[in-house]
Parts: C-alpha cells; structure tokens; sequence
C-alpha cells in the first residue's frame, strides 16, 4: 500500500502550482507583432520586387538603346559601302566604254598612217592617167591598178572628198591661194582644187588644198 501512496503523490500535481495561461492583452500584442512583421515582409517583399522590375526595364531600356546604335552605325557603314560600290561600278563602266571606243577606233582607224603615206602615190597615180593619152595602150594596165588599189583602200574606210564648187570649210578646206570671183554668188565657194582630200571612217584624213573665190 505504501508503493501504491508514493506511486500516486509523484504523479499527483502541487494544488500551488497553476498553469501558466497567456494574457489577453499579451495575446492581441503578439498577434499585432506578427501582423506587422508579416505586413513589413510583405512590403519588402513587394518592394523587391517592384525593383527587380525596375532594373530590368532599366536593362531593357539600355539594350533598346544599345541596339538601336548599332543599327545606325550598321546603316551609315552599309550607306558608305554602298555608295563606294556605286562609284566603283560607274569607274569601271566608264572604264568599258572608253577602251571599246578605243578599240573600235583602232579597229577603224588603225591603218590611218599607213593609208596617208599611200595618198601622194594615189595622186602621181591620177596624175599619170591624165597625161596618158587615151589610145596609149599603157592607159589600160594604170588604169587597172589603180581602180584596184582605190578598191582596196575603200574598203578600209578610204572616201574622196568632193570640193570643187562647194562653200569653203575651213573644217575640211586648206585654202593655198584666192582668186576674185566671176559673180557674187560664187564668193566663199571653192574654185578648183590644187590636192584632193579624203576621208578615213567619217574622219578627215587630209584637207584638200583648194582655191577659193574672193
């Protein structure tokens, strides 16, 4: 009986001691603590956050800006290139145009100087033809070669001038002497011609040599 007492007053509680309950103004205090530690986080929450948004429109504000550099600078680089592209294909047109031009003449004219040496023989050629009379049978052999040779040099582009009559050029004219003319209708124009002049391709070879009414 004994064991059983003491097993009971150990597990029996002092009547003194009361449980210790919290007060209500302790509890409204805490609970008011609590709401304001968890408005406080919120608010710094909130306001992490509004700043994180803050730089990354800051960030994105300067990659716009950035970006929008670049594309300038991409476009007057690609307004220079461009540009340095168009004179250098107008060079080189240019440059096209004027060797064909060259070539053409060269092409044309490219026996002038051989041509205009021939030109005295020509004229020793007419010259021998006038003074041979008609029935000298040494006309007929002159005459076949000199048709040939004025073939051959008007296919290379060989013209004779006609002179004789026309208004003096001095473009085309040399004028060696002047003679008073018959009529006033007949000043300025060419009386006779001393030396015949020719054109090569369009071109004036050699000026004729003329008289001129006065």
């Amino acid at each position: 009986m004994e064991e059983n007492k003491d097993y009971i007053n150990t597990n029996n509680t002092n009547p003194d001691e009361q449980p210790t309950t919290p007060a209500p103004e302790e509890t409204a205090d805490s609970a008011v603590d609590n709401a304001a530690e968890t408005s406080a986080n919120t608010d710094n929450t909130t306001d992490s956050r509004h700043s994180r948004r803050r730089d990354r429109r800051h960030r994105h504000d300067n990659d716009d800006k950035e970006t929008a550099e670049k594309l300038q600078q991409l476009g007057e680089k690609l307004a220079e290139l461009n540009d340095k592209y168009m004179r250098t294909v107008a060079e080189y047109e240019n440059h096209r145009r004027r060797t064909q031009k060259e070539k053409a003449e060269l092409i044309l004219n490219g026996g002038k100087d051989v041509i205009k040496a021939i030109l005295p023989i020509v004229d020793d050629m007419e010259r021998a033809l006038a003074s041979i009379p008609e029935d000298n049978t040494a006309r007929e052999g002159v005459q076949l070669i000199y048709n040939k040779l004025m073939n051959t040099l008007r296919s290379k582009g060989l013209k004779p001038m006609e002179a004789k009559g026309e208004r003096f050029d001095e473009n085309l004219h040399e004028a060696v002497t002047q003679l008073p003319a018959p009529d006033e209708s007949q000043k300025g124009t060419v009386m006779d011609v001393v030396e015949k002049g020719y054109y090569l391709n369009d071109s004036v070879l050699r000026y004729a040599k003329v008289v001129v009414a006065v």
